[in-house]
C-alpha cells in the first residue's frame, strides 16, 4: 500500500501508512510480511510489518525521484515478487 503524505508531513504520513498496514495484519488470512511506502511524489520511505511479531519498520533510507529511480524500481519489483 502507498499513503500520500499529506503537507509534505512524512512523519504524519508514516503514522497513517502504520495504521493503514495494522488493519489488514489482523486478518486470519493476512500475508506473512505487509509493506508499505509514504510519498510526496519526489521522496518516497518504505516500512514492513510482520503480522506475527507485530513491529513496525521504517526503512532508513529515503528514495528521490528522479535520482534514485533504478532502486525505487528494483524495490518496488521485489515487493511485487
Amino acid at each position: 500500500m502507498v499513503v500520500a503524505a499529506k503537507r509534505d508531513d512524512l512523519t504524519r504520513g508514516f503514522t497513517q501508512l502504520a495504521v493503514e498496514m495494522i488493519a489488514p495484519a489482523m486478518l486470519e488470512e493476512a500475508p506473512s510480511r505487509l509493506y508499505g511506502a509514504v510519498t510526496i511524489g519526489n521522496l518516497w520511505i518504505f516500512g514492513t510489518l510482520d503480522p506475527n511479531n507485530p513491529i513496525i519498520t521504517q526503512d532508513i533510507g529515503a528514495y528521490t525521484l528522479p535520482d534514485d529511480l533504478d532502486d525505487l524500481v528494483r524495490i518496488l519489483v521485489g515487493i511485487l515478487e
